[in-house]
């Protein structure tokens, strides 16, 4: 997996709703973007976050990408060992500020 920013999310042990305000959050920010990333176990957790955030806080979210794939480590006797991962990246389209309100025209 690549290197970490600010809109990277490493989905763990935490409850589910721990990310998806992260993911609220980074989603509503300036930038725009959020990265979920998750490997083995945490994969499935990843994905729940993913929806709810798309289907329960930020409506207009797009996925721009799903990356899925295996990293090979390192184990502990020396040997080598495959762990699935998976790196979800979500958009949210520019919000676009309403137009002012004529002013009305003072009465004569």
């Amino acid at each position: 997996m690549a290197k970490r920013d600010r809109s990277t999310i490493f989905i763990g042990k935490k409850p589910i709703m721990e990310y998806v305000l992260v993911g609220t959050m980074t989603l509503n920010s300036d930038e725009a973007v959020a990265v979920i990333k998750a490997r083995g176990q945490a994969i499935s957790k990843a994905v729940d976050v993913a929806e709810i955030i798309k289907r329960k806080f930020v409506l207009h979210a797009n996925y721009e990408y799903i990356h899925i794939g295996t990293e090979v480590l390192q184990n502990a006797r020396g040997g080598r060992t495959g762990v699935s991962f998976i790196e979800i990246r979500m958009t949210r389209p520019p919000v676009e500020t309403p137009a002012p309100a004529p002013v009305p025209a003072p009465p004569k």
